[in-house]
């Protein structure tokens, strides 16, 4: 099947529109009893459209938090809605990547952009929250993975979330700095915990499901649902047991020319070091060290670009 079939139908949001706290397109419940304050975000790229889903469904199964807060929010609805089906690429971002401005030297200046305009028009509720996941999809038919950047708070609660079947944890980008890597989540001395599902594909059918299951397992482990809410509407009763990969570098494509050898899809693993995964110019690409993993390769890289990043078994 193609990678970019469109199996999935973008919902109509603009019910949502309004929000609850003067936060278009976010909606805090509160219990009235004492808890953690979670949150579940969707469309932190425009064209991810499986959280959307995933968050469109909550809504409809009237939801509540059985004690603490619970946060639902609708992200870069911008460029949400420039969505096409004919050209599902084009609606990432609007002015750029919404999760690489997450530092504060940004988010404080003056600097004018659609997505940091909205960054700032949310950071107050991520300054309150104690526990964010952040729905996300890939370009390529990989399993779907929860991402981490590496503190042992993220990998418990990934962990107790239980799906998707892979961790990964560890930095993988270049530039900027992703929400869950935000100053107050990215702290040893707090218990504030952001992490981030990549749920699959963009537009397979597949993707709704693990965004959603995991978003209720999620409110599940933190709180704000009972286990029976839970097991009642997920999709897989009984997840396959998580393996954990640590990310030990990344490779930056050099040139325009930058190609993979095959179709990975993302997770292949290499027993030994060195062997041929891609070409860059004139030069060939090899896995830097034995038991290796791919993780998320981007066969749309162009020079500048992070093309891969490369991953082993979390010790």
């Amino acid at each position: 099947m193609p990678q970019d079939a469109i199996e999935l139908t973008a919902p109509d949001i603009s019910r949502f529109a309004r929000g609850t706290h003067g936060i278009p397109y976010a909606h805090s419940f509160d219990s009235g009893k004492p808890g953690p304050h979670v949150m579940v975000n969707a469309l932190t790229h425009g064209n991810e459209i499986c959280g959307a889903i995933a968050l469109d469904k909550i809504f409809s199964l009237g939801l509540r938090p059985k004690q603490g807060r619970m946060t639902l929010a609708f992200v870069n609805v911008g460029a949400y809605r420039r969505f096409d089906p004919a050209k599902p690429h084009a609606s990432r971002f609007v002015d750029e990547d919404f999760n690489r401005v997450w530092v504060e030297s940004r988010l404080d200046g003056s600097e004018q952009t659609a997505e940091l305009k909205r960054a700032r028009e949310l950071r107050p509720v991520f300054d309150q929250v104690d526990f964010l996941l952040d729905i996300h999809s890939m370009g390529t038919r990989s399993t779907a993975l929860t991402i981490v950047h590496g503190l042992e708070k993220e990998r418990k609660l990934a962990l107790k979330v239980g799906v998707p079947p892979w961790i990964v944890a560890g930095q993988g980008h270049i530039q900027g700095k992703r929400l869950i890597e935000y100053t107050p989540f990215n702290d040893r001395s707090n218990a504030k915990t952001a992490i981030l599902v990549e749920c699959g594909q963009h537009w397979e059918a597949n993707a709704a499901r693990v965004a959603l299951d995991t978003a209720l397992r999620f409110l599940g482990v933190t709180g704000a649902i009972d286990d029976e809410t839970v097991m009642k509407h997920v999709h897989e009763k009984a997840p396959e047991p998580q393996k954990m990969v640590d990310v030990s570098g990344g490779y930056t494509a050099k040139t325009s020319e930058f190609r993979f050898v095959k179709e990975f899809i993302g997770l292949e693993h290499f027993t030994k070091a060195g062997s041929p995964i891609a070409t860059d110019g004139g030069e060939t690409v090899t896995t830097p060290h034995d038991d290796c993993y791919l993780i998320m390769p981007n066969h749309r890289a162009k020079k500048g670009d992070r093309a891969l990043r490369f991953g082993r078994p979390s010790a």
